[in-house]
């Protein structure tokens, strides 16, 4: 069975929450061969309930330690903009698809989407064009994150966040 694992890191982002399980994008998931969701809601107030059937089994934690095997196991991660969630999963070699809080000032987590999707590592979109997005997308046509490439990906978020 096919699974997603969906993280917003240690923030609240309730509103890609609330959006990956909606009834819309829930069915984009199922068509595109995933019976399996798992969120990370970090201390977000939206706590959907977990629930199992034979078609589709939704898990849901707040924080564990690691996720590191959420990750390495899903088939397809969707996440939040950060850093560190985005380099981790880059680095385990999974599919990403990084969700952008347009509710955010200054918004960094675009710029670093955005060239991390002009380098072909990633999808990016909005929570308005999560499905669509879904729907669209080509999985097999994403660039590896090579090793090594770290202080690449340090460098430009210095640059994004102007420290450098």
């Amino acid at each position: 069975m096919k699974s997603v694992f969906v993280t917003v890191g240690t923030t609240s982002f309730d509103e890609l929450i609330s959006c990956v399980t909606s009834e819309d994008v829930i069915q984009a998931l199922r068509e595109l061969g995933y019976g399996r969701l798992v969120l990370q809601i970090g201390r977000g107030a939206v706590e959907p309930a977990p629930y199992s059937s034979a078609e589709f089994t939704l898990e849901v934690f707040r924080y564990k330690d690691s996720i590191t095997e959420e990750i390495r196991t899903a088939d397809l991660v969707i996440s939040h903009a950060g850093a560190g969630s985005c380099l981790e999963t880059l680095g385990a070699g999974t599919p990403l698809l990084v969700v952008v809080n347009e509710q955010l000032m200054n918004n960094h987590q675009l710029e670093l989407a955005r060239q991390l999707h002009r380098d072909g590592h990633l999808y990016y979109c909005s929570c308005r064009t999560l499905s669509d997005t879904l729907k669209t997308m080509d999985l097999s046509a994403l660039n590896p994150f090579l090793p090594g490439q770290t202080e690449k990906f340090a460098t430009f978020l210095d640059k994004a966040v102007g420290l450098q």
